[in-house]
């Protein structure tokens, strides 16, 4: 995907690996700007009434992926940061919407700083396509080339502050 300026009605749509600072840095973010902010991952947690984990267990992965691509599609916002669940990469018909939608910034971190953030993100509801357990270094190798495919702008988050990072993606888009 190529470049793409923002324009005043355009979302600020977040992607990134599983604690990477989307729905923090988002929110500071849409405070910064003005703007709404959604995180799609409570959406979905609201409209199944379940957490994360407990819809993954249920449905399996590519059931919960199946919900969260019905999820992205349907969401309709304007002037609104949206942070996506760490898993909307693998909805190609989700990421196509939310592209039309808004601009898509990926929150690029480093694998030391994301192991040092999630000592075991086993609880967080995280989507593994592989049967059996996977490790956070293998779903980072897996996600990775999604989340720069599909962003329009990479925002490096390394060693930066919420508030820090959060002015970097404003940084990125042009935004004052």
């Amino acid at each position: 995907m190529g470049e793409r300026a923002l324009t005043e009605h355009d979302n600020i749509v977040l992607i990134g690996m599983p604690g990477s600072g989307k729905s923090t840095v988002g929110v500071v973010l849409a405070k910064m700007l003005n703007y709404e902010f959604v995180d799609v991952d409570l959406v979905i947690q609201q409209k199944c009434d379940k957490t994360l984990q407990r819809l993954i267990d249920a449905l399996g992965p590519q059931g919960f992926i199946d919900v969260e691509n019905e999820v992205l599609k349907s969401l309709d916002f304007k002037h609104t940061v949206i942070s996506t669940g760490g898993s909307a990469v693998y909805s190609p018909e989700a990421i196509g919407h939310l592209s039309e939608e808004g601009v898509i910034v990926y929150l690029k971190i480093a694998l030391p700083e994301l192991e040092e953030r999630l000592s075991d993100f086993s609880e967080r509801g995280v989507v593994m396509r592989k049967e059996g357990a996977m490790s956070l270094e293998a779903l980072y190798d897996e996600r990775v080339p999604l989340y720069e495919q599909h962003a329009d702008v990479t925002v490096d988050i390394n060693g930066l502050s919420i508030t820090e990072a959060a002015n970097a993606v404003r940084a990125a888009l042009g935004l004052s």
